[in-house]
């Protein structure tokens, strides 16, 4: 077995011995519920783990992730992902989670074909088309780039208002909340970029769903 990958394994095992030492009971605890609060929607970039960034524990969040952070119609493990949180562990909160320097939303910008990712990647260019004017006139490309990565989280919080999951559960009461945010890989901050939902009023009424 590579040395990397058994190195896994021997800090798997140093990891559970020094959790015992500290809480005998931390494993009969965790295995015997799981009722995270939130739904973390986040990129797939390695640098970006949402328990470390927000510390909290296991079994606080509850995780899905894919490249540039994501919320597409079409999307089944995402819809899989987002029902089982919201219509069975009743999450309070959805957070989308983007981040700085993500490499979807760099390759989106581009001209250059990267094989299957590119159909992927043409929802974050119907992004950027939609904010077409307001991007192109930021000069600087760096500004540009965090600026879309910024709008694309936006989208996808938009895109969650409109699913028929969630309008569901705001029918039945005020949560999910859901959320924005951009991490800034330079130096681990997390913001805030003020796009939170719990009622499907925002919505135009095309998106609403009658009876809902």
């Amino acid at each position: 077995m590579p040395d990397f990958v058994s190195k896994l394994l021997e800090n798997n095992r140093n990891w559970v011995k020094n959790k015992l030492q500290t809480d005998p009971d931390f494993f009969n605890n965790l295995s015997s519920r799981h009722e995270p609060q939130l739904l973390w929607i986040g990129c797939s970039d390695a640098r970006v783990p949402a328990n470390q960034i927000t510390g909290t524990k296991p079994g606080d969040v509850f995780v899905h992730r894919n490249i540039s952070n994501m919320v597409v119609h079409t999307d089944m493990n995402l819809l899989s992902v987002l029902s089982y949180a919201v219509e069975v562990l009743q999450v309070k909160h959805i957070i989308v989670c983007g981040h700085y320097q993500c490499g979807g939303i760099r390759a989106a910008m581009s001209n250059t074909s990267f094989g299957l990712i590119d159909n992927w990647l043409r929802h974050v260019k119907d992004v950027y088309r939609l904010h077409l004017s307001e991007l192109e006139a930021i000069k600087d490309e760096n500004l540009r780039y965090n600026r879309l990565a910024e709008l694309n989280v936006m989208q996808q919080v938009y895109n969650l208002c409109k699913t028929s999951i969630v309008q569901s559960a705001w029918q039945k009461g005020e949560f999910p909340y859901i959320h924005g945010w951009v991490y800034d890989v330079h130096d681990g901050i997390l913001k805030d970029l003020d796009v939170t939902f719990n009622s499907h009023h925002p919505l135009p009424d095309l998106y609403k769903f009658d009876g809902i």
